[in-house]
């Protein structure tokens, strides 16, 4: 009898080895990562699928087991976080409240908002308001975690106990750490949108694809959140065999820009394309700048030093509206060493003025653009030429 407790103790009712309960927490955790980023975040938050009620329940089910989160509340501390993000009503910014801080201590403000019932009241509409929902996970939410702890320590005995630890831990790490923290600080960004937001790496496997998260922030009720050929979003996969299986139904993606390049002139298409497509077109106009600095680098050498220089070509790629005046200043003293850059910075200005003048009509806003390329074309600036026809092209 002894003998028989002490093996329970040791190796629980499995007797898995080391590797199978590596294997097991981890395909666990990425069931948990699938569950965040695709009914939470992509369904629930933004709208962005609906889902079939099996694996809706499922996750639901899954989520009470292995996070103990609400998803009115999470719901609605994601879209207060899209509201008023980087500004000191941001539940979790680390522009705001500290890298650190996000980073040590996301699962504590995570908690500390889903008190705020003006946050709930605002933002967690549309969310689950069933039976199951009142009298069981919201109600008993910490029961089901505690589930979980049974089911692990029965399976391998002890080190069950680390085994559920992991798993308690993993979401408050990857996601209310590393996305919320990582992803506003430190990265890439393949669209300048108004927040700091950042893809923490292309290939989105470990956190299901939410490592893409400036692309999330640009197109937030994207389904789809990899935008270039090198990234992949695994989360994406799986809503899109869910989709197959008739489980799921996307309902909005990123728009992708469609060509004519037989265009010769921009036309009402173009405008309403350029319109919509206009986080790819700055994108595209960013990497014209890049190749204008390289055609002037050798002329600028001579004028500027390299350091001043490698900093002046970075404030080039941000969005002038949120330059601050010493930043300002410093390209106003590379512009007077540069007329093509000069002219590619004033160029950017206008161009992006062209869908925030809402009070103009389309023939104005057409115009206004037609006028533009045609400028762009007889500038001289190859960068910007280039560019020029590529723009007209949308259709």
């Amino acid at each position: 009898m002894l003998d028989a407790v002490l093996s329970f103790i040791s190796n629980g009712l499995t007797g898995a080895s080391g590797w199978e309960i590596l294997a097991y927490t981890l395909i666990m955790t990425h069931i948990t990562i699938a569950s965040v980023t695709i009914f939470l975040h992509r369904c629930q938050a933004h709208r962005a699928l609906d889902l079939h009620a099996i694996p809706s329940h499922f996750f639901r089910f899954w989520l009470w087991m292995t996070t103990g989160m609400v998803t009115k509340e999470w719901a609605a501390i994601h879209r207060k976080h899209h509201a008023k993000c980087e500004t000191p009503e941001d539940p979790h910014s680390p522009q705001t409240r500290g890298i650190k801080k996000v980073l040590l201590e996301g699962a504590e403000l995570y908690r500390a908002e889903s008190k705020n019932r003006e946050t709930m009241e605002k933002y967690g509409h549309g969310t689950p308001d069933d039976w199951v929902e009142h009298n069981i996970y919201s109600k008993y939410q910490w029961q089901g975690v505690g589930l979980m702890l049974i089911i692990d320590v029965l399976l391998f005995g002890a080190i069950g106990l680390t085994v559920w630890a992991v798993q308690m831990l993993w979401i408050p790490i990857t996601a209310a750490g590393i996305i919320n923290g990582l992803g506003h600080y430190w990265g890439y960004r393949n669209y300048d949108c108004a927040d700091a937001s950042t893809n923490i790496f292309p290939i989105g496997i470990l956190i299901g694809g939410e490592e893409l998260h400036n692309n999330h922030h640009t197109f937030g009720t994207s389904a789809k959140l990899s935008s270039k050929w090198y990234e992949f979003d695994i989360g994406w996969l799986y809503i899109r065999i869910l989709e197959k299986l008739g489980l799921a139904k996307v309902k909005k993606v990123a728009p992708a820009p469609k060509f004519n390049p037989k265009k010769a002139v921009a036309d009402f298409d173009t405008l309403q394309s350029v319109i919509a497509n206009r986080y790819d077109v700055m994108a595209k106009y960013a990497k014209s700048v890049k190749s204008a600095f390289r055609d002037e680098t050798e002329h600028l050498k001579m004028r500027m030093e390299a350091r001043y220089l490698k900093s002046a070509r970075k404030l080039l790629q941000r969005e002038p509206a949120k330059l601050e005046a010493p930043q300002r200043q410093q390209l106003s003293e590379l512009f007077a060493h540069s007329k093509a850059l000069k002219t590619m910075h004033e160029m950017r200005v206008e161009l992006g003025a062209i869908w925030e003048r809402s009070t103009s009509s389309r023939e104005q806003l057409l115009q206004q653009l037609q006028d533009w390329c045609v400028r762009a074309e007889a500038s001289g600036i190859k960068a910007l030429q280039e560019f020029s026809l590529r723009l007209r092209s949308y259709a």
